[in-house]
């Protein structure tokens, strides 16, 4: 039997839609499509999660996913792993900011994968993958999907958002993990350019290697940075336009090591007569700048997220363990292409 068979096989029978099996077959890769099961959300901005079972015997390396999603229908949408997923439906309300939603996962998580503005597939080098299932505490895979507009649907439309991920069963030389940063409030007054600010402590022995970064604002951001700041002198990781696809792009090689600082800043102008908060909608804002790096060997960083509260009560002139006179002046300047705009012909 085939893998693709055996994956099909399990997405008839399991209650979590899908499993990877990989243990019946001498098969070494697979690619699995991950996608919603024909939903209908009638809900602007509703949140809705949807999660696959892993093989818990065996392990898989990801080492690409490929989205399969239009922005005009879904604002954003994310792959995480999970050791139990926060719902035992097929379906779930899970909005993040909605303490009456369930949460995407129940236990421990780890983010694999993110999509937004009709962001393109993301791409692993050779030898670098993210390991799980098997031995890993990830035994499921939950995607997330935030609804923009929902008119096609009012009249019986479905969707089948979702994604590819590609995978071997190869043990990989290397181990590729994310460090998430994002504000988990903040406020931006009308008329007025503001900085959402963080900071993250490289607070464990080990090397990472930036390969990519990516940024997520919604209607307001106009450039996102990203900052390794060792010995008071800032190195710039990566830095683009708000208003692009939010795809994971290179990351400039510059290596993470215990005591240095991951620093990202969102930098936004509130073009409304009204204040904006950070929360769940898109006329709402979020901050969030993620960096994916690879580890020599299979171990990562054991934390994943770092937050700050966010303006006004958050700025990096409030961390004393920074230096912010050396801050680069280009912080909040839009880039040229390829992370900039194209200029107009």
């Amino acid at each position: 039997m085939s893998l693709i068979r055996v994956v099909t096989v399990c997405m008839l029978l399991l209650p979590l839609a899908a499993c990877v099996q990989g243990a019946e077959s001498d098969e070494t890769e697979g690619v699995l499509d991950f996608r919603m099961p024909n939903v209908s959300p009638k809900q602007k901005d509703i949140y809705l999660c949807h999660a696959i079972a892993l093989n818990p015997n065996k392990p898989i390396y990801i080492t690409e996913v490929v989205p399969h999603a239009n922005s005009h229908v879904v604002h954003h949408m994310s792959i995480i792993g999970c050791s139990k997923p926060g719902s035992n439906k097929d379906v779930w309300y899970c909005n993040d900011f909605d303490k009456e939603a369930s949460l995407y996962c129940s236990g421990q998580s780890s983010f694999i994968y993110a999509w937004g503005k009709n962001a393109s597939e993301l791409r692993l080098p050779k030898g670098v993958g993210i390991k799980v299932g098997g031995d890993t505490s990830m035994h499921y895979l939950v995607m997330q999907v935030h609804y923009n507009h929902v008119e096609s649907f009012l009249n019986g439309g479905v969707d089948h958002s979702g994604v590819q991920v590609k995978y071997t069963f190869n043990k990989l030389p290397r181990a590729a993990a994310y460090l998430h940063l994002y504000t988990a409030d903040g406020v931006l007054q009308p008329g007025q350019q503001e900085h959402f600010d963080i900071t993250c402590p490289i607070d464990e022995d080990i090397v990472l290697h930036p390969l990519a970064f990516r940024t997520h604002t919604h209607q307001l951001g106009l450039v996102s940075s990203g900052y390794r700041v060792r010995n008071r002198e800032w190195t710039e990781l990566g830095r683009r336009a708000a208003q692009l696809p939010q795809n994971f792009v290179p990351a400039k090689p510059v290596p993470l090591t215990k005591g240095d600082v991951l620093a990202a800043r969102c930098t936004m102008f509130n073009f409304n007569d009204h204040p904006v908060r950070v929360g769940s909608t898109h006329d709402d804002e979020m901050c969030q700048f993620y960096i994916l790096y690879y580890t020599d060997g299979e171990k990562t960083l054991s934390k994943e997220e770092c937050t700050s509260k966010g303006p006004p009560l958050y700025y990096w002139k409030d961390d004393k363990t920074l230096d912010v006179t050396n801050i680069p002046a280009d912080v909040n300047v839009i880039p040229p292409p390829p992370n900039g705009p194209t200029p107009p012909a």
